[in-house]
């Protein structure tokens, strides 16, 4: 995703450049990557050191990107903690969650911050594939910690709930409430903040525009699956003959009925990865692309520009030994909180509130503090887009990416969405299509949004476990409750009660 500076390559031309070189052609704004990626690296991304030190690693860490970020570095203690008590006190399993979650907070932030860092020190292209990717990086950990944990029934069991080792719910759960949490909580509070600073907050119509469609087709593409679904399971209903057994049609039966959905969201799938990579090349080749706009409108009206350009940077070791202590931290984190997921499902948090809400919210809560701070300094178009950018992510690759990992673990994932949670993020993308389409956001509309994201909050505490009632499976159906019998042996029973009369 887009920061408020620009990957653009320093002018030659420009003053300060060549007026002090050396007899090589190098100055002091040469760039300290390789020969053949200089021509394109910003020097703003470079540090003016060499390899690693300890004391200005610290510092560069501690600092962050913002003073939001700062003081998110605090929960640090936590993360240490988590898994000293995941192997010290293995029997209190709700206190082993409590701490990994918190603990979730900062590694997710230094591997945001250590992302952007080393996107600065790259080409433009490459930058802004490897920033987008490590904005939503710990989402995908945690899609694929999920999956693999899943565990699927043993043959004569029915599916049940997260606390038994039915996993894929919570994922559904996980992936839409991402998409929510983005759209109306962080994008509500970047509208909230923004508004208290100033009056009204104009952004680019590049944004908004390409950004709703995006989302919109996403989630056009997401709900296929659970209308094909809803619309055909009642098909499948049983009938009786005359000796009360039940017959099931020979072609279309629930399990069939599931088949075809799970081959439906596999290729669905693909054809959303393909989407996503189509997102990206437009907007890493593309003149006027998404990126370009929000950087040509935003960069000279962040409020702390001069204070940012003047701070202190990760030399390319630093922001490598930054990236693999943030991902070992986050997927250690996020293993232990997989781990504990069914002793807090057992002690009363519905699976859906535990994917719909928990879960999105502090895997991205180092992303939405970023974007609330730019909205607060005035950068609107930036923070816009690390709202609907991620959205964006999420519904065309994260999302579709673990129905693929499925397909490979060979497990049953799946976009057969509960219908409640379809409808809420449908309704939810139009909301914020509404209030994006004058181009102008202030306080109340940003109120209004967080509004919306509590009630769902509300009301996705209350929807039930998938064992006592869902509208994506078989259990739901009728099918679920009566027992089924061969049409060839039905026929040899009939014969054998003829002859009998």
């Amino acid at each position: 995703m887009p920061t408020s500076h620009s990957h653009a390559a320093a002018d030659p031309s420009a003053p300060g450049h060549g007026s002090r070189g050396t007899s090589d052609g190098s100055n002091e704004n040469t760039a300290l990557l390789p020969p053949f990626l200089r021509g394109e690296v910003a020097h703003e991304g470079e540090s003016g050191r060499h390899g690693f030190h300890p004391r200005h690693f610290l510092g560069v860490t501690y600092t962050s990107s913002n003073i939001v970020s700062k003081y998110v570095n605090l929960l640090w203690p936590f993360a240490p903690l988590a898994i000293i008590f995941r192997y010290v006190l293995p029997g209190h399993p709700l206190l082993i969650f409590g701490l990994a979650y918190v603990g979730m907070i900062p590694s997710a932030n230094l591997l945001g911050f250590a992302g952007q860092e080393f996107a600065k020190k790259m080409p433009k292209v490459a930058g802004t594939l490897i920033e987008t990717t490590f904005g939503s990086l710990v989402e995908i950990i945690l899609f694929v910690v999920l999956i693999v944990q899943h565990r699927e029934p043993v043959e004569g069991e029915e599916e049940g709930n997260g606390d038994e080792g039915n996993l894929i719910p919570i994922i559904q759960a996980a992936i839409l409430g991402s998409i929510l949490t983005n759209l109306l909580l962080c994008l509500g509070l970047c509208f909230f903040v923004g508004g208290l600073r100033k009056t009204t907050q104009k952004f680019h119509a590049a944004i908004s525009e390409t950004g709703n469609g995006l989302l919109l087709v996403a989630a056009f593409g997401l709900l296929i699956p659970s209308a094909f679904y809803s619309a055909l399971k009642g098909e499948t209903t049983v009938g009786k003959s005359s000796l009360g057994f039940l017959i099931v049609q020979d072609k279309f039966t629930p399990e069939a009925l599931q088949r075809d959905i799970l081959k439906i969201s596999q290729m669905t799938s693909a054809v959303l990865i393909i989407a996503f990579a189509c997102y990206l090349l437009f907007n890493a080749r593309s003149q006027h692309s998404v990126f370009h706009e929000v950087i040509e409108t935003d960069e000279h009206g962040d409020l702390d520009r001069e204070e940012d350009q003047a701070r202190m940077r990760y030399t390319g070791t630093e922001t490598t030994v930054a990236l693999i202590i943030s991902l070992v931290f986050a997927t250690l984190l996020l293993i232990f909180l997989v781990e504990q997921i069914e002793a807090v499902v057992h002690s009363g948090v519905p699976d859906q509130f535990l994917g719909l809400i928990l879960l999105p919210l502090v895997e991205k809560a180092a992303e939405h503090l970023t974007a609330i701070d730019e909205a607060y300094d005035g950068v609107i178009n930036v923070a816009l887009f690390h709202c609907l950018g991620p959205s964006i992510q999420t519904a065309l690759f994260n999302g579709p990416l673990v129905v693929i990992v499925g397909w490979i673990l060979d497990k049953p994932m799946d976009l057969n969405f509960e219908i409640f949670m379809i409808v809420l993020v449908v309704l939810g993308i139009l909301v914020v299509g509404n209030f994006l389409r004058d181009r102008e956001s202030n306080w109340l509309e940003g109120a209004l949004l967080v509004i919306v994201y509590v009630i769902i909050a509300i009301a996705s505490w209350y929807y039930p476990n998938p064992d006592v009632a869902t509208s994506n499976g078989i259990e739901g159906s009728a099918a679920s409750n009566n027992v089924t019998i061969d049409r060839a042996l039905l026929k040899d029973l009939l014969k054998m009660a003829t002859l009998n009369t």
